[in-house]
């Protein structure tokens, strides 16, 4: 029996354990951290290469005896740094390539080895080498990570790239339509979740349920998905995890190719192709992609939902006005040597989508059905453009036992919504021909971003010792004739230290200490109409500044056999942001008047993570509870008042603060019958409550119900001309979701299978990858609980049947 959470003494008792407990074990990792810290140092290095004699880079070396692992760079060169001389077990591995362990002996300070891989003809061990990859990642870590790569990305691919991550055990995500979502990780997102795109963090609109993420999931080459506080690397926001969205590796030297991607899905008749072409010569490189996507309206198995207790009608199970367009436009280029590397990646990405009609605004009954149902492919209002360009600089040189990296980025993001010009409060019932402001602008943003970080990584002894500042400027500006939010600046600043220390081969060590200094202007919002005879001031001129020290501790232990274990306990921040201080007016997409508190704390979560692990040949199984603390959690609380002077009688949410206790984990389970016959269980439990403050007893908003996921996966290796197929098929138990705050709705349970399938051909001795999935295989309709959509009762997308293909071309490899 899980124990149930009492009120905010026990919250406060744990507060004060979780503290001590952080120093204490800080305080020990530091002192283990500083005996070896002047001891000598013995440097492996070396270069791998083909039997041709070409550097390969992206090799997996792996250091057995100490556990330590290591990518080759550009020119095959890799490093260890060993505390002792003696006799060292190495282990070699790259796609394409047969694996090599190899015994070195260390007898003087420096020792340089060459190792030459030799080419495997059985393809399949790109595979096995992929997870080897995202287990060393796992094993180095503290936090629990999540590695997946665009092989997963494509067999699972859905209507986002947040979509496609759902399917990990504690993702979920807030759908918007067809095409935009936004991640939560264990029941938390907006700006409590780090999405980082090639070392900068990615700045939308994100603090809206309606803004979905501007990412091209053709453009991703890996992701890492840390669930936990993350502050210590991260800074304000990674108070619940983060999505590291990474390139795709460098190509090949003397490389010249690229691919066309091409999907089709059945469900809202999307079409879409994602061009790329890459080339390089030595040192020189360039690496670019061309996507655009175009959907009609998607359909729900129903053909009625209710708005306001009025009957909507759905004219042949589609949704009215969800069409849209996507493009997405990258180049990449870069200068790459032995020690030196320096990229720019530049992208912009453009999305056109409509509003569902009848959700929109205040009177589902307006709504001119004739001219929505005309085409299930045009965007009519309310709708909503969305740019967002992007330029980052990632440089990095190798100076001795340091590794000096910078990454310097510039994103901007230009938003609108737009929607016939509706009255409410003392409006002027016609829109005034004098407005500069258009009359179907309900609302635009518009945010420069600025980012640097700048990091030293410093091996010596047995530390890897990491050295870093971050620092980011905003700057938002608002237009359109409806207001929520004011304009505001906001600049945070941070420093960190991160330490692994190898305690021996079994235990590995981690340490990290950050501070943080943030500032927030927001500026005054008068309204351009009057209100009883005078123009409203809706937001003032207001000014905050925050500090925050966070610190994380954690140890990693894996003994000889097949148990593991991992545990870490941390402290995280997240600064409030403009809504939460500021907001004033109605939002159309829930039905609610918002309002901000100016008088905000930071908030301030405590958690303790736990990673079980037991792996054999034929058995994975590893269990992540976790416990997390929040002393000041800051949501939208409901209240019994209806604003009518500046809205039109909706009810008022007011942004307040409650301590709140979090308790929960995943299950990851995976068993091999045969060589071609596996299955997966995947499993997640959450449950939240607050300590203190006008809901305490109740849950938080967007609370997801346990769920689990059974899987079957036949690849059929022993017939040949099959070897690289497969057939999959997930059956999704989710609970009902009876723990709410309200006005949210109960959810009840229901039960989905999924189907894919996929294979891969030779055309023009390269391989052509076919996949296909059948979503929602049997049409079922059922409600989730974090969509946006859940308040009007509209159910899921129905079956969706999805094709897609991508043929390479050119010569040499993109590796």
């Amino acid at each position: 029996m899980i124990p149930s959470i009492h009120p905010a003494g026990w919250g406060n008792r744990l507060y004060n354990t979780l503290t001590h407990t952080g120093i204490i074990t800080l305080t020990i990792c530091i002192v283990l951290l500083c005996q070896q810290a002047f001891g000598q140092t013995h440097r492996l290095t070396g270069t791998v290469t083909d039997h041709g004699g070409q550097p390969l880079s992206a090799v997996a070396v792996q250091l057995k005896t100490t556990g330590q692992s290591a990518i080759t760079d550009s020119a095959g060169k890799f490093s260890f740094a060993v505390a002792n001389a003696g006799n060292y077990q190495l282990e070699v591995s790259h796609p394409g390539f047969k694996s090599l362990k190899k015994s070195v002996k260390v007898t003087d300070e420096q020792l340089i080895i060459n190792i030459m891989l030799h080419p495997q003809s059985h393809e399949l061990e790109e595979v096995t080498i992929q997870d080897k990859h995202a287990a060393l990642r796992k094993q180095t870590e503290s936090l629990n990570v999540e590695v997946v790569n665009a092989d997963f990305i494509q067999r699972n691919l859905g209507g986002s790239l947040m979509a496609t991550m759902s399917r990990l055990p504690g993702v979920k995500t807030i759908g918007i339509g067809s095409g935009l979502s936004k991640p939560l990780i264990r029941g938390l997102g907006f700006n409590r979740v780090v999405v980082a795109d090639k070392g900068i963090k990615h700045e939308g609109q994100q603090w809206g349920a309606d803004h979905g993420l501007e990412l091209d999931q053709f453009a991703v080459g890996e992701i890492e998905l840390i669930k936990g506080a993350a502050s210590f690397m991260y800074g304000s926001d990674a108070i619940a995890g983060v999505v590291d969205v990474k390139p795709g590796v460098l190509p090949a030297p003397n490389a010249l190719g690229g691919s066309v991607d091409m999907i089709g899905k059945s469900n809202n008749n999307l079409f879409g192709t994602s061009i790329n072409l890459y080339g390089r010569g030595k040192k020189w490189f360039f690496d670019s992609r061309f996507t655009y996507q175009n959907y009609g309206d998607y359909m729900a198995p129903t053909d009625t939902v209710y708005v306001y207790d009025y009957a909507v009608k759905l004219p042949h199970n589609k949704l009215r006005n969800t069409a849209g367009r996507e493009t997405g436009l990258h180049f990449n280029t870069g200068y790459v040597t032995e020690k030196f590397r320096s990229i720019f990646y530049v992208s912009n990405i453009y999305t056109h989508s409509g509003f569902f009609a009848n959700a929109h605004g205040l009177e589902p009954r307006r709504v001119d059905t004739l001219l929505h149902d005309r085409s299930n492919r045009d965007i009519q209002l309310p709708s909503q453009e969305v740019n967002h360009f992007k330029i980052i600089n990632r440089s990095q040189y190798q100076a001795g036992r340091h590794l000096l990296q910078a990454d310097v980025g510039y994103q901007h993001n230009f938003r609108q919504e737009f929607s016939p010009y509706v009255n409410h409060g003392y409006m002027p019932p016609v829109y005034p021909d004098t407005m500069r402001i258009p009359a179907n602008l309900e609302r635009e943003f518009e945010k420069r971003v600025y980012s640097l970080n700048l990091r030293d990584q410093l091996l010596f002894g047995r530390h890897e010792l990491t050295f870093g500042i971050n620092g980011e400027y905003q700057d938002n500006n608002i237009s359109g004739w409806s207001f929520l939010v004011p304009a505001f600046n906001q600049a945070i600043a941070g420093a960190f230290v991160y330490d692994k220390y190898r305690l021996n081969e079994q235990v590995l060590l981690h340490a990290a200490l950050r501070y943080d200094h943030g500032r927030i202007r927001t500026f005054k919002y008068t309204d351009w109409f009057e209100t009883e005879g005078v123009k409203q001031v809706r937001a003032d001129n207001l000014t905050r500044n925050f500090n925050s020290l966070v610190w994380s501790a954690g140890i990693n232990y894996t003994p000889e056999g097949y148990f593991s274990l991992k545990a870490n306990i941390g402290k995280s921040f997240r600064m409030p942001i403009a809504n939460e201080l500021a907001a004033n007016g109605v939002n159309y997409h829930y039905f609610r008047f918002e309002k901000g508190d100016r008088n905000l704390d930071p908030e301030q979560s405590y958690q303790a993570d736990l990673t079980l692990g037991w792996d054999t040949e034929k058995l994975s199984i590893q269990l992540s509870p976790f416990y997390n603390y929040f002393s000041n959690y800051i949501y939208l609380n409901p209240t019994a008042n209806h604003d009518y002077l500046l809205g039109a009688g909706n009810q008022v949410f007011v942004y307040t603060q409650s301590s709140v206790a979090r308790y929960g984990g995943e299950l990851q389970v995976s068993y091999r019958f045969t060589p071609e016959l596996s299955s997966e269980i995947l499993a997640e439990y959450l449950r939240s409550r607050q300590l203190s403050g006008d809901k305490e007893g109740y849950t938080l908003p967007f609370s997801p119900p346990p769920s689990v996921l059974f899987n079957l996966t036949y690849q059929p290796h022993h017939i040949d001309r099959l070897k690289h197929s497969y057939i999959s098929v997930d059956y999704r138990i989710t609970g009902a979701q009876n723990d709410i705050v309200p006005p949210e709705l109960k959810t009840p349970g229901y039960q989905v299978w999924n189907i894919q399938a996929g294979t891969r051909l030779r055309f023009n001795n390269k391989p052509l990858t076919v996949s296909l999935q059948v979503q929602n295989v049997f049409n079922t309709r059922y409600l989730n609980h974090t969509s946006f959509y859940r308040l009007i009762q509209l159910p899921e997308a129905g079956r969706n049947i999805i094709l897609s293909v991508k043929v390479p071309f050119g010569t040499g490899a993109n590796n």
